[in-house]
């Protein structure tokens, strides 16, 4: 295929223009495309980044993607809600969402293949179907893409924030108030490069608001609202405000032998919009026995 960039589409990035002109794709699809050097504008490989002057040529060989290196596995997997363009699934605690880091076994990616055989290609090939995520320790709702359209359609809908996302989150200590919204842009810490932090004025706009559902003598249970969805968003944000997520040390919170092996962090609710008929779907999943444990334990 070949296009010709005219004076009215000079300054746009070279991912974007390609975007545009070819809606079928992905950017992420393009982007490979590029690196691979399929696309070539006035006979040379360009970068993605490429800001585009007008006049210029691009040529652009498709190159069809490789089988999923995901492989399906036979793993337990509790099921909300499923349809022809959407699984959303109760994902547990302790379980990654995709390969990555080491872990290519025992995720819900490998679950998901096995009860589904196929899902969106749009995430890549460690990722199919993968929209959105939740930390290892965390449990609770999550979307996953069947059709390569359905994901597209989810993507756009967190980017443009019309996905409703509420957790519960139990964390240290009584705010004074009974809500409030933290709105401070989040990047990864440099010093330490596993977390992420709040503490700087650059990084990404990261959008929390909270408030009080309960106050237990030494704890605070917190219904969380996403504006936004930063890596470690809530547990960056609740431990700039002094309340860190019970159990979770790497943000500041005591050591308690109430949790050991996660934090107290559940994805309660989801609501978006159907890919296929556009009707509003809400998905709700209850809370973990583990969590609910503590809670009529009087321990907090």
């Amino acid at each position: 295929m070949e296009f010709y960039v005219n004076d009215t589409e000079k300054g746009q990035r070279l991912d974007h223009y390609l975007q545009e002109k070819l809606p079928e794709f992905s950017r992420s699809r393009v982007q490979e495309w590029i690196k691979a050097g399929r696309v070539l504008v006035a006979g040379t490989v360009p970068k993605a980044s490429l800001s585009l002057k007008g006049g210029e040529t691009i040529s652009v060989e498709p190159m069809q993607r490789p089988p999923l290196r995901a492989e399906a596995e036979d793993l337990p997997l509790d099921v909300l809600y499923q349809d022809d363009d959407v699984v959303v699934v109760n994902k547990a605690a302790g379980v990654v969402v995709h390969a990555g880091a080491g872990q290519h076994s025992g995720t819900l990616v490998n679950a998901l293949l096995h009860h589904f055989g196929t899902l969106s290609t749009e995430g890549g090939d460690e990722r199919p179907g993968i929209v959105h995520r939740l930390d290892k320790e965390t449990s609770g709702v999550l979307v996953v893409a069947r059709t390569d359209a359905a994901h597209r359609s989810l993507s756009e809908q967190f980017a443009s924030r019309e996905v409703d996302k509420i957790y519960l989150a139990m964390v240290q200590g009584l705010p004074k108030a009974e809500s409030g919204r933290v709105e401070k842009p989040i990047t990864r810490d440099p010093m330490h490069r596993t977390k992420m932090t709040c503490r700087l004025e650059t990084g990404r706009h990261a959008l929390t608001d909270w408030k009080v559902l309960r106050r237990f003598a030494e704890h605070s249970l917190l219904e969380v609202k996403l504006g936004t969805g930063r890596t470690h968003q809530i547990r960056v944000h609740l431990s700039s405000l002094g309340h860190p997520i019970l159990g979770d040390r790497v943000y500041g919170a005591r050591g308690t032998e109430l949790l050991t092996d996660r934090f107290f962090l559940h994805a309660a609710r989801l609501a978006f919009r159907s890919p296929g008929t556009g009707e509003r779907i809400t998905v709700e999943a209850p809370m973990p026995p583990e969590l609910t444990a503590i809670i009529e334990s009087g321990s907090l």
